[in-house]
């Protein structure tokens, strides 16, 4: 059928253009479909639409698909979204009939269940890939398990752990963001489709039927919150938000550790790239730019709570801006995970430097006051008896004079070491090499059941897929 030069009445305006958001929202265009289909099929079971009808707007509407995956799609801005584009082309393909596709649906609950849709895959691409950037931290924190190192406090060394330990410190916080993405998409699967404009259908429409189709746990409670919700978003942005500020916290620590004050890490190309003027520099690019462009990703967080602020319900035009935050968040993260995720893995630590900086006798001070305590000192004296040692030595911790403290062993001396330290270190969590091992698997179940949750939410969202793909008879 030829092409159909008509711009429907409810997109004209002298405002199109500012109107505008097929630039933003093409990117739904496979869920946008997907959600067209089960809604077509729908219109078919319940009646309202014949049998050979609703089959012929699903051909239709599998041909879209197909021309939008080999790029042959014609997009036509002035027909503003991307929902318009979809059934202007399908009225070209299949005729009037075409013009039944919107029947007892609006572009309010049809973006909604879009960005619905959207989400679920988003969740999983980023959890894959921080999925993945745990497994690298598991597989170098079980290589440094039992490489000693101080750690810090206030960015002064404080007591002895294990490179591994401080890898498994931030495997913890990434799988929280797993968890919390995951959590997210639970509580977003909802279909919003059938609320209509704001008020449902005086129509015989199934909700039901929808939500099952596309996977969701059921279909709206509200209507007007169906279509004016958009916590998921703003939920997602959230975890993107945080997770990122977790992947800043990790880069922060390359950059510190790679130069050569600290000198805890090789300064190799795996970190980035050399100095266009100085020859002998090796910078820390891409821990840098993980850690700089944590503010874009705040920001859009910031940016969509602003805009949906004080906002009447149910559906208002500046909804429109909740996806442009979501797409550069979404993106950001995305790359900021995969450059880390390489950066972790080529990591090569200097092992000699390590055990130098953990061999500092000051790491072990609090080793000593809980000696003290441990043959009868109540611990506030023996704070003080170690913090008078101190001055006695003009502020650094003697070995050799430690056992002249009253109440200590005199040959506490021998065991101020790091690998004496870190075996005393028993307690759950800590970084003895018992709790180490313990941590390490338990690290591995938790990523074993992230896997196990991902494979489940990829089976969600290859409905899309199948929708878009099946032919049914």
């Amino acid at each position: 059928m030829a092409r159909s030069s008509t711009v429907p009445a409810y997109v004209r305006t002298p405002f199109s253009g500012f109107l505008n958001s097929l630039g933003v929202d093409r990117t739904l265009a496979p869920f946008d479909l997907a959600g067209s289909i089960a809604h077509a099929e729908m219109l078919g079971q319940v009646g309202l639409l014949s049998i050979p009808e609703s089959a012929t707007l699903v051909r239709g509407l599998r041909q879209i698909a197909r021309e939008v995956r080999e790029g042959s799609f014609p997009w036509r801005p002035e027909l503003e979204d991307v929902h318009t584009n979809v059934e202007v082309r399908l009225v070209e393909i299949v005729g009037p009939v075409g013009g039944k596709l919107h029947t007892a649906r609006s572009r309010n609950d049809q973006v909604a269940l879009d960005e619905r849709l959207f989400l679920r895959a988003a969740i999983h691409r980023i959890g894959t890939a921080l999925v993945q950037l745990e497994e690298v931290l598991l597989a170098r924190a079980a290589a440094e398990l039992e490489t000693p190192m101080p750690g810090y406090t206030h960015l002064q060394r404080a007591q002895p752990i294990t490179v591994g330990h401080l890898l498994l410190a931030h495997f913890w916080r990434f799988d929280r963001d797993v968890d919390r993405l995951l959590s997210t998409e639970q509580r977003a699967n909802r279909s919003p489709l059938g609320a209509g404009a704001l008020a449902g259908s005086t129509l015989p429409i199934e909700p039901a039927r929808v939500a099952s189709r596309l996977g969701f746990d059921g279909p709206f409670q509200n209507s007007v919150d169906a279509v004016s919700d958009r916590d998921p978003f703003v939920e997602l942005l959230f975890d993107l938000a945080l997770m990122a500020v977790h992947a800043s916290g990790l880069g922060e620590e390359v950059v510190l550790f790679a130069t050569k004050e600290f000198g805890f890490l090789d300064r190799s190309s795996a970190l980035g790239s050399g100095s266009s003027l100085m020859p002998q520099k090796r910078n820390p690019d891409a821990a840098e730019l993980v850690r700089g462009q944590t503010g874009r990703v705040v920001g859009d967080l910031v940016s969509l709570l602003v805009t949906l602020k004080g906002l009447p319900l149910a559906y208002d035009r500046d909804l429109q801006e909740d996806k442009p935050p979501v797409w550069d968040a979404l993106a950001t993260v995305g790359s900021g995970l995969g450059a880390l995720r390489a950066v972790v893995e080529g990591l090569v630590f200097d092992r000699a430097r390590l055990a130098e900086a953990a061999s500092d006798p000051e790491l072990f001070a609090t080793d000593v006051a809980e000696h003290l305590v441990a043959r009868g000192v109540p611990f506030r004296e023996a704070h003080e008896a170690v913090s008078a040692h101190f001055v006695s030595t003009g502020g650094r911790l003697d070995p050799a004079g430690v056992g002249e403290i009253p109440g200590a062993d005199p040959a506490l001396a021998s065991s101020l070491d790091a690998p004496s330290a870190l075996a005393r270190r028993s307690t759950p969590g800590g970084p003895g090499p018992s709790p180490l091992r313990h941590q390490l698997a338990a690290a591995r179940a938790a990523l074993a059941a992230r896997r196990d949750s991902l494979s489940s939410l990829n089976r969600k969202v290859g409905l899309v897929e199948e929708l878009l793909n099946e032919e049914r008879t």
